[in-house]
């Protein structure tokens, strides 16, 4: 089955991602004013503080919209029209100079009609990159007589290539396209969760904002260069910005980023480093999911590493209408939604290989402050929109004239990027407590439940009794029980939820311990009755 959404991973295009409902550094000193020469003309002085002021000179003025300046035919494009255009891999940028990396872009026309300026940056200099057709193959569905040659000033997007997997191919590494959403890759990884640049009323009563980046500025790099940077101007209704990206590659790519942000009015629902993922069902909630696949999903749990050490696990819901639940996280350590379900049996699927979709880890840089993650989930009937939401809210509220610098980096791959420090949740199940043919326990009634935890493995729980600690906020918590996940080497806990009545969501949280020593981090889960 090939879902519209994994037709558009083969584009390379976010974009489906956008359901209505991200300290600076140094700067890069720029060379001296110098009367133009052959080598220099057409092209301006660029540092990172060029995009700074641009950001701030925009920020002092009223939002203008993106002039829809595209040929009308170029608007019209279809679905399968626009798909049946592509980059010549010939053609790609550096290819010919042989740099460690690559860059091919994206057609203006069908959903992006407001063409993203292109700059390359080369000695502190910046040229503009021209739109031509003649970077592009047009398929057979594609009246391409009809397209005006003339007219188009910039692109939909760009995406980076380089050897990630091996030294004789230029795999896709990271693609910047739609609105403000960007995503990248580690080594074995196929396009899953995406990262945006800002999150601004996400899950508010107000309209969410979407700002766009509309200009990007690509530092060539040095031969044999193990990073690339790509700058980026961001502007909306109420916000602009200037990013910085530097993107290592590896087995898990890292994105080292910088943003400095411009408010035009108080934003008090700020969401910093947003990421954007699909979960339909998992092995916690399939039963309402007529589905061959045990689990469908690009991502399965929030992971909260808090400033004092607690790790927290968060595992992802489909639920009846939009959610939001918020994590105190003062500078947290690290957050991400994670895919960390990664075995194949438990997906069955041939053409998403759900199993290598990326995790994204979200690592502060410097003092971010007091704030809370925020995770929002949406409900969805299929696998084509992405229905989860995660990021950090400062507790101050953006303000005009105070611009927030923030900086972290994002990892992109299959592996946790620190070693681990106790024992994680590797599954979660739910079931009814009652069996048919067996004993109902003291207490159960039809609405309680029963739910099997299983830990991965922890070194420091070979020695001495283990005990399961599982605390409810409301109802009542039944016949715990652990042991030994022989198959695993890790621990499976169990127990029983009796919500007594209530029809309010339940806060559920365990962990092992052996004694007064924490060995694994804390599932935190929300029982809706």
């Amino acid at each position: 089955m090939t879902s519209l959404r994994q037709k558009a991973l083969k584009l390379g295009a976010p974009w489906l991602c956008a359901m209505a409902v991200a300290s600076s550094g140094a700067a890069v000193a720029a060379p001296p004013a110098k009367a133009q020469t052959a080598a220099t003309k057409g092209t301006t002085a660029f540092s990172t503080e060029t995009v700074v002021e641009r950001a701030r000179a925009l920020a002092a003025r009223p939002y203008q919209a993106p002039p829809k300046s595209l040929p009308k035919a170029y608007t019209q494009l279809n679905y399968d029209q626009y798909r049946d255009i592509r980059f010549r891999p010939e053609r790609a940028h550096w290819r010919d100079a042989g740099l460690p990396f690559q860059v091919q872009f994206f057609h203006p026309g069908f959903l992006f009609q407001s063409p993203v300026v292109m700059n390359v940056v080369e000695a502190g200099r910046s040229q503009p990159l021209r739109f031509s057709q003649d970077l592009f193959s047009y398929g057979k569905v594609v009246n391409k007589a009809s397209l005006p040659r003339s007219g188009v000033d910039g692109f939909a997007g760009l995406r980076f290539h380089h050897p990630l997997n091996r030294p004789d191919i230029f795999d896709e590494l990271a693609v910047f396209q739609g609105a403000s959403y960007f995503r990248s890759l580690g080594q074995g990884n196929l396009y899953g969760l995406s990262a945006r640049g800002i999150a601004i009323d996400t899950a508010q009563p107000s309209p969410e904002e979407f700002p766009e980046f509309r200009e990007f500025w690509l530092e060539r790099p040095a031969s044999g260069a193990g990073q690339v940077v790509v700058h980026a101007l961001m502007d909306g209704p109420s916000i602009t910005g200037a990013y910085r990206f530097t993107i290592t590659p590896g087995s898990n790519t890292v994105m080292e980023v910088q943003a400095t942000l411009f408010s035009r009015r108080t934003i008090d629902n700020l969401g910093v480093a947003p990421l954007t993922s699909m979960y339909l069902f998992g092995e916690n909630d399939r039963a309402k999911f007529d589905d061959f696949r045990p689990e469908v999903h690009d991502s399965d749990g929030l992971l909260v590493w808090t400033k004092d050490g607690e790790q927290l696990w968060r595992p992802l819901q489909n639920p009846r209408q939009v959610r939001t639940s918020s994590f105190r996280a003062e500078t947290p350590r690290a957050f991400g939604l994670l895919q960390r379900d990664t075995a194949f049996h438990n997906y069955e699927d041939l053409e998403a290989h759900y199993e290598r979709r990326p995790s994204a880890w979200v690592e502060p840089v410097g003092e971010w402050g007091a704030g809370a993650v925020r995770l929002v989930e949406i409900p969805t009937p299929d696998e084509t929109h992405d229905n989860i939401v995660a990021f950090w809210v400062p507790d101050a509220p953006l303000t005009p004239g105070t611009p927030l610098r923030v900086a972290y980096r994002l990892h992109w791959g299959a592996r946790s990027p620190w070693e681990s420090t106790g024992g994680v949740v590797t599954s979660t199940r739910i079931t009814s407590a009652i069996t048919p043919g067996m004993p109902v326990g003291e207490g159960v009634t039809p609405a309680t439940r029963r739910f099997i935890l299983d830990f991965s493995r922890t070194a420091r729980a070979e020695d001495g009794p283990v005990e399961a600690v599982i605390t409810a906020a409301k109802g009542q918590v039944l016949r715990s029980t652990i042991q030994r996940h022989e198959p695993s080497g890790g621990w499976r806990t169990t127990f029983e939820l009796e919500p007594e009545g209530t029809s309010e969501p339940i806060e559920l949280r365990a962990f092992l311990r052996r004694g007064s020593e924490t060995l694994t981090e804390t599932w935190s889960y929300l029982w809706i009755p």
